[in-house]
């Protein structure tokens, strides 16, 4: 394994690209550890963004002004607003003055990562949301009145009738926003969570292989992304429905 990766170090430095770092156990095992963690990010807030558009979506669309009039500010102003002045806000701002109510940074369990997780995960609920509340306006008004009919309740129809059909018109647009949420995770470097461009940012910087690491970086979110993209397709083909949506 080491005389492959130092064959390789040498072939690329035949074309002028600088992987020297590979060669060093300490920046190869925080570079791999950043690949991780952005592998584990990208697994924990795509379930959980999905999860926060249904609930948003629900009560988007909801006849009570309690309920749609909270989730229509929320969404207001996490569309409006850059998703890295939301991380910052929450870590600088938000887990500040929870630090100071238990008594302390020591006390507070909440650091960098979770603040990360739960910013990307909401931000891009927010979009699935409106993807979502369009898709439920959309379903004819018919086959809402039908299952009002056969003695659905308001629930049952939007958990048996409404999200499903309003999940194959709105699927395009949530596959989109899977692809802006992994990408959103590179901003985890300012808080220095270790994700993959924090670990490549920590590398360049003693060795200014700057370009060899971004050329990385881009095929490395490029596969997640043809990834993300591909199992869209194959659900959405999955999902479609002869007449509807088409």
């Amino acid at each position: 394994m080491q005389d492959a990766v130092r064959g390789f170090i040498a072939l690329a430095s035949q074309v002028g690209l600088n992987f020297d770092f590979l060669a060093s156990p300490f920046e190869l095992r925080m570079w791999l550890d950043g690949m991780t963690t952005t592998l584990v990010l990208v697994a924990l807030t795509i379930p959980l963004s999905l999860a926060g558009g249904v609930v948003l979506a629900a009560a988007l669309t909801s006849d009570r002004l309690w309920l749609a009039g909270p989730a229509r500010a929320y969404v207001e102003l996490t569309r409006n607003t850059p998703t890295l002045v939301q991380l910052m806000f929450t870590v600088l701002v938000v887990n500040m003055l929870i630090s100071q109510a238990v008594g302390g940074a020591q006390n507070n369990p909440l650091g960098a990562y979770f603040w990360l997780v739960a910013v990307v995960s909401l931000h891009v609920a927010a979009l699935h949301a409106e993807a979502l509340r369009g898709g439920i306006e959309a379903v004819p008004a018919a086959t809402v009145e039908a299952a009002r009919g056969l003695g659905f309740s308001r629930l049952e129809v939007l958990r048996v009738v409404e999200l499903p059909l309003a999940l194959r018109t709105a699927l395009p647009a949530i596959v989109n926003n899977l692809v802006n949420l992994v990408k959103l995770t590179t901003i985890g470097y300012a808080v220095a969570v270790n994700e993959i461009t924090y670990a490549s940012l920590m590398i360049w910087t003693q060795r200014d292989n700057v370009v060899e690491l971004m050329i990385v970086l881009l095929l490395f979110f490029s596969a997640i992304n043809l990834a993300v993209a591909r199992i869209g397709s194959a659900v959405e083909r999955r999902l479609a429905v002869p007449g509807y949506g088409q």
